[in-house]
C-alpha cells in the first residue's frame, strides 16, 4: 500500500480528492435534477404556466455541483495554483487534502439525491395548488442546509490541511 501512495504522490492524492468532490456532486445533482424533471414533465403537460414553479424546483438539486466546483477552486487555492504554482506535497499531506474533500463529496451526493426525491414530491403541490408552491421549495431548503453544512466542513479542513 505504502508502495501506491509513493508512486501516486501527494499532489496526485490532493488531486484526486477534488476530482472526487466534483465527480459526486455533479452526479448527484445530475441524479436529483434529472428526478425532478422527470416529474415536472406532466404537470408542464397539463399546465404549461406552471412551468417557472417546475423549474425552480429542479434547478436547486443542481447546486450541489456548485458547491463540488467550489471545493475544487478551495482545493486549487491551498495548493497555491492562482499564486504563482503548484507546491510540492508530502504523501501525508495529499492524504490529508484529499480527506478534506470527502464531506463535500459525500453530502453533496447524498444530499443531492434527497432534495430531488423532496423536489419531486413537490412537483404535487404544483399540480394540485400552484399558489402553495412556495412550500416545496421551503422543505427542498432544508435538504440544501445539509449541503452547506458539508461545504463547509471540506472548506475548513482544507485551511488547515497544509
Amino acid at each position: 500500500m505504502q508502495a501506491f501512495f509513493e508512486a501516486f504522490g501527494g499532489l496526485g492524492l490532493a488531486f484526486l480528492g477534488s476530482a472526487v468532490a466534483v465527480a459526486m456532486c455533479c452526479v448527484g445533482s445530475a441524479k436529483g435534477t434529472g428526478m425532478v424533471g422527470e416529474a415536472a414533465t406532466g404537470v408542464i403537460s397539463e399546465a404549461p404556466e406552471n412551468f417557472s414553479k417546475c423549474l425552480i424546483l429542479q434547478v436547486l438539486p443542481g447546486t450541489q455541483g456548485l458547491y463540488g466546483i467550489v471545493a475544487w477552486f478551495f482545493v486549487l487555492f491551498t495548493l497555491g495554483a492562482f499564486s504563482g504554482g503548484v507546491q510540492a506535497l508530502t504523501v501525508a499531506e495529499g492524504m490529508t487534502i484529499f480527506v478534506s474533500c470527502l464531506p463535500i463529496a459525500f453530502g453533496g451526493l447524498l444530499s443531492a439525491i434527497a432534495q430531488g426525491r423532496v423536489a419531486a414530491s413537490a412537483i404535487n403541490i404544483v399540480a394540485k395548488r400552484p399558489d402553495e408552491a412556495t412550500k416545496g421549495i421551503i422543505l427542498c431548503g432544508i435538504v440544501e442546509f445539509y449541503a452547506i453544512l458539508s461545504l463547509l466542513a471540506t472548506i475548513l479542513l482544507l485551511m488547515n490541511a497544509l
